[in-house]
């Protein structure tokens, strides 16, 4: 049986409507065709004592990237 803080977790900034938004993604999986990667701004894999914090907690810790808007 796998512990839950064993697997891991993904803190990523996506492409949203009104700017970069933040995620966490239990995979790196990009589905069939790999169409969410063109959402993927930026990717962290979270060591085990991050994986617990809130995603405002971890927004102010990794600020999004700057994003390109033209």
């Amino acid at each position: 049986m796998t512990d839950a803080d064993d697997l891991p977790c993904y803190f990523v900034w996506v492409r949203g409507l009104e700017g970069p938004e933040p995620q966490k993604w239990m995979a790196m999986d990009f589905g069939v065709g790999d169409w969410k990667r063109l959402l993927v701004l930026a990717y962290l894999e979270l060591p085990a004592d991050e994986r617990r914090l809130s995603l405002s907690m971890l927004a102010r810790r990794y600020p999004p990237p700057r994003v390109d808007v033209s």
